[in-house]
């Protein structure tokens, strides 16, 4: 089979032989992608089906690459998202750790309030317990159930004392 003259690829450079140059490879495989034998789709009449086709066919490889791996990853479906981006409310959960504060008592409960104080706390001396009682507001107990809260609350509130629940 011989060549003739007009499909002879000249070499790339003068005293080359059997090398081609690129562009003559980029011409071969342009002319070989608009021969194949893959019909050509019609164009979509769906406006936003267009407009995808667009905007991805304007992405680079590094874009397209990431498209691809969140294409990939599951998603929820349309109608289970929020319909506007501020976050959903949340309902503030249910307090379960207290600490109780006694914050003031009657006058007259003074000695009632010291003597629960003080038994309380047991390693609490009477003078310990008169001065903690004489700089209110304080906390009594830290970190107590919503039940063992309630009943200090309703001890104190019971001799005389303010106490509020945190």
């Amino acid at each position: 089979m011989a060549l003739s003259e007009s499909s002879r690829v000249p070499p790339p450079f003068p005293g080359a032989r059997g090398q081609h140059s690129p562009l003559v490879r980029w011409a071969s495989t342009e002319a070989a992608a608009s021969t194949s034998s893959s019909p050509a789709l019609p164009p979509s009449s769906n406006p936003t089906i267009n407009r995808i086709v667009d905007d991805i066919s304007g992405l680079t490889l590094l874009q397209a690459s990431d498209l691809v791996a969140q294409l990939k990853r599951p998603r929820q479906p349309a109608a289970a998202a929020p319909a506007s981006d501020e976050p959903a409310a949340e309902k503030p959960k249910e307090k379960t750790v207290f600490n109780v504060m006694l914050e003031s008592f009657d006058a007259t409960a003074k000695p009632k309030v010291i003597r629960e104080v003080k038994a309380l706390v047991p390693n609490l001396t009477l003078i310990d317990a008169k001065k903690f009682v004489e700089s209110l507001p304080k906390v009594l107990k830290e970190n107590l159930s919503k039940e063992d809260a309630e009943k200090l609350k309703a001890t104190f509130e019971a001799i005389g004392g303010v106490v509020k629940l945190d």
